[in-house]
């Protein structure tokens, strides 16, 4: 596998982990309360986190080819 073609799933990873981190931080905020809600927050915003470095590790390589 090229490395190009490695980046862009190294990045469609990191895009992965955002729009998860936004679904589960709506879920946690609308529809889930008590110990459960920060505990699903708390996982959201590691998603977001690693979603966020990934994504800054992939744009600041800069071109592959």
């Amino acid at each position: 596998m090229s490395p190009s073609m490695l980046m862009m799933w190294i990045s469609f990873a990191g895009m992965f982990a955002l729009i998860l981190a936004i679904g589960l931080i709506l879920l946690s905020r609308y529809k889930l309360s008590g110990f459960l809600a920060g505990f699903v927050a708390f996982l959201a915003y590691i998603f977001l986190i690693v979603g966020g470095l990934i994504i800054a590790f992939v744009v600041l390589r800069g071109p592959t080819a």
